[in-house]
Order: structure tokens, then C-alpha cells, then sequence
């Protein structure tokens, strides 16, 4: 991708992958899969995931820590000892990145796209004097496509295609795998295990039946259906059963946790958790751990440290790329706001160096 000062490379597609018609990645999104695409069910998309819970409360928690975040500039002079960090005021998009939306819708859905798919793209849609972008725009997964040499997207407003330079495509490379990707096997069985949960719930299970006794004469089908009937009946108005010298009954012992498979359901939640990447206990899933004591601002942390720091990181570092913003400025996501306690903190914590100094434009 070529910039005011740099390049950066879009990956592409291996051959291998690119007429891959699973929804499980935008087509940039390539991988090395360790089993055959044909195993793969063609209905395990994004929407599939997200009506598991584990997965859908494991997203929210992860993309709510960034889109909480606030986007600052710093300039690092590194010739001084300790290193001079001054905050830098004259980038103004990162107050509003994308003129139509808010920072934080932007920031939750690329987080969205990085934890679903490995990837994630911004166009840029106007620039400084100076050449660097001032504004963007997020690419849903799977817009952005390559033929002949040619980058095209969906025009928002007029609805159809376009060409975009590549210089214009700002990628983000997450450093974890796609949840789709690596993933599709524990969500596959999450979704059976549901839709198993599902049939039970829709389905009515007698508490019991009525078995003619071997010395009875044999009853036609509409017979016993009147009899069973008039058992029931009596049963909503009596709690007292009398059954005739004709008929046994047997009642219908029903394990509703084995049924309703509550136990492989639980495991599996713990599952989605792990595959996510975020702390168990955070989604309801059984931890199994030793731990007995957990505040909000220590799981705050967590989340942070085991869940969204590789997504966080990801953006960071693109967006303090050569083809975003000048050599020597970096992009952070300012999480003080998030992890402070009001409670205990006076003020959030200091900005991430030993000396800070602040410039107007």
C-alpha cells in the first residue's frame, strides 16, 4: 500500500482458499487449515456464532473494552534519555475517524471483525495537506475484493461497486486467529448441543402411560387414546388416580438435566470461553479454578490482559503505520477511563512514559 511516507502490504488470498464459499472470513482472510474444507458446515457463519451465548457475551465483553478506549497521539523522541513523549493535538481524527459514525461504533465493529474473521479494513476517504488520512470508513467483511489487479468496494451511497486505490485500504492483521477459523468445530457443537435443548423444550413428554394387563382383552388404538384421555382429564381435577383392574400404570421418570443435556451444554460454554479468549467466569462458564475472590476492577483487568490486549494492540500498531500517520507518531488505545476505580483512583493513571509535554497545532 503506498502512503506519504511508506508501504505497507494487503494480504491476499492463497489460491487454495480464494473460491473457499464458506462465510467464515472476508475474502482476504486466508489460512492453512489442518483438515479439509469439505468438513467444514457451509451455515457456520458470523450470525450462526452469535446466537450461541458464550460467543455472543464473549464479543460483546471483548469489543466493549475497545470501543470504551480513547484514541491519542504521541510523538517519541528517542535520542534523549529517558525518551521525551509529547502528546500531539493537531490529528483530529481520532476524535471522529469516521465523520458518519461514532469513534466508538467504529472501534467495536473493527474489534468485530478482528475476533471473527483475523482481519479487518478501513478505506480512507480524505486526507490532510499533507497527504495523511484525516477521515475513514470500515469495509464490511468480504467487500473488499481484487480482480485483474483492481481493488473494488460497495459505495455506500449509490450501492454499487468501485474501484478504491490501494493506497486508499488501510488492513488490520490480527495476531490471533478468526474465531470462525479456528473455532468452527466448538461452535458447531454448541449449536447441536442447543438445537438438541431445543427439540426437547418443543416437545410434549407424558408423565406416564397405561399398559393393558395381560389378562385383558386386547383394545383398538381409538380405545386406549379414550381411555388415556379420560385418565387425564380425571388427573386436572383429582390428585387421587383410580386405574381399572384392566390397565397398569406406569409413571414416566424423567431426568429433565440429561435431557435438556445441561451438563454438556455447561462444558461447552467453557469451551466457547476458551476458544474466545476470555477468563470463564466472565461468560457464566464453570471456571474450575482455585480462585475465591474477584473484584470488578481486577476483572476489568483480566479481560484486558487475556481477551482484547491482541485485538487493542493490532489497531495501535496499524494505525501507527507510515501509510496513517508521520515516522516517529504513535496511535494508542487509552484504556484509563475503563480500568480506573472511581472509587480509589483520584486521577486516571499517567500517560505511557516518564515525561510528557503537550503541543497545540
Amino acid at each position: 500500500m503506498r502512503a506519504a511516507a511508506g508501504r505497507v502490504e494487503l494480504a491476499r488470498r492463497s489460491s487454495s482458499s480464494a473460491t473457499t464459499p464458506y462465510g467464515f472470513g472476508p475474502p482476504l482472510a486466508g489460512f492453512e487449515a489442518p483438515f479439509p474444507f469439505d468438513q467444514i458446515p457451509q451455515w457456520l457463519d458470523r450470525d450462526a456464532a452469535m446466537s450461541v451465548a458464550s460467543v455472543s457475551r464473549s464479543r460483546d465483553l471483548i469489543c466493549s473494552v475497545a470501543s470504551q478506549a480513547e484514541l491519542v497521539t504521541y510523538t517519541i523522541d528517542r535520542t534523549q534519555a529517558p525518551p521525551v513523549v509529547t502528546r500531539v493535538t493537531d490529528m483530529t481524527w481520532t476524535d471522529r475517524p469516521d465523520p458518519n459514525r461514532t469513534c466508538q461504533w467504529l472501534l467495536s465493529w473493527t474489534t468485530d471483525d478482528l475476533y471473527f474473521h483475523g482481519i479487518a479494513h478501513w478505506e480512507i476517504t480524505s486526507r490532510y495537506a499533507t497527504g495523511y488520512p484525516s477521515s475513514f470508513r470500515r469495509l464490511p467483511p468480504g467487500d473488499l475484493t481484487e480482480a485483474g489487479g483492481e481493488w473494488t468496494v460497495t459505495d455506500p451511497i449509490t450501492g454499487k461497486r468501485r474501484r478504491i486505490a490501494e493506497r486508499d485500504i488501510v488492513e488490520f492483521l490480527s495476531p490471533v486467529q478468526g474465531l470462525l477459523s479456528s473455532g468452527w468445530r466448538t461452535i458447531s457443537i454448541a449449536l447441536q448441543l442447543d438445537a438438541a435443548a431445543d427439540r426437547f423444550a418443543a416437545t410434549e413428554i407424558p408423565n406416564g402411560w397405561l399398559q393393558q394387563t395381560t389378562d385383558s382383552e386386547d383394545m383398538t388404538g381409538d380405545e386406549l387414546s379414550e381411555e388415556a384421555l379420560r385418565f387425564a382429564t380425571a388427573r386436572s381435577t383429582n390428585t387421587t388416580a383410580a386405574v381399572s383392574k384392566g390397565f397398569e400404570y406406569h409413571p414416566n421418570v424423567v431426568d429433565a438435566d440429561a435431557l435438556q443435556l445441561v451438563e454438556s451444554r455447561s462444558y461447552q460454554a467453557l469451551e466457547c470461553a476458551r476458544t474466545g479468549n476470555v477468563p470463564p467466569y466472565l461468560v457464566g462458564a464453570p471456571a474450575g479454578t482455585g480462585m475465591t475472590y474477584q473484584n470488578g476492577q481486577q476483572a476489568r483487568q483480566d479481560l484486558v490482559d487475556f481477551g482484547a490486549a491482541a485485538f487493542i494492540r493490532c489497531i495501535e500498531q496499524t494505525l501507527s503505520g507510515p501509510n496513517v500517520t508521520p515516522r516517529g507518531t504513535v496511535v494508542r488505545l487509552d484504556l484509563s477511563a475503563y480500568l480506573q476505580n472511581p472509587f480509589t483512583d483520584a486521577k486516571p493513571p499517567p500517560a505511557p512514559a516518564t515525561t510528557e509535554q503537550e503541543t497545540t497545532p
